[in-house]
């Protein structure tokens, strides 16, 4: 876990960057998003926009492949 030591000369808004820094190096962060539970309307929307790309792509790539071998 990050956390740092503060000393009597520090100031707050030092302390404070430096901590965001270990949070940042940590991915702290991007794993708490990545494990939670609630996904919104727009993420689900874009998931499928992807998945839907994704989906056409394959199948005009196995169209040409197949036109191909005629």
């Amino acid at each position: 876990m990050p956390g740092i030591k503060v000393g009597p000369r520090d100031s707050f808004e030092e302390s404070y960057r430096r901590f965001k820094k270990q949070i940042d190096r940590n991915l702290i962060v991007t794993e708490a998003r990545a494990r939670k539970y609630y996904e919104t309307k727009t993420e689900k929307r874009k998931k499928q926009k992807i998945a839907a790309k994704k989906k056409m792509l394959k199948k005009l790539y196995m169209l040409r492949r197949y036109e191909s071998r005629l």
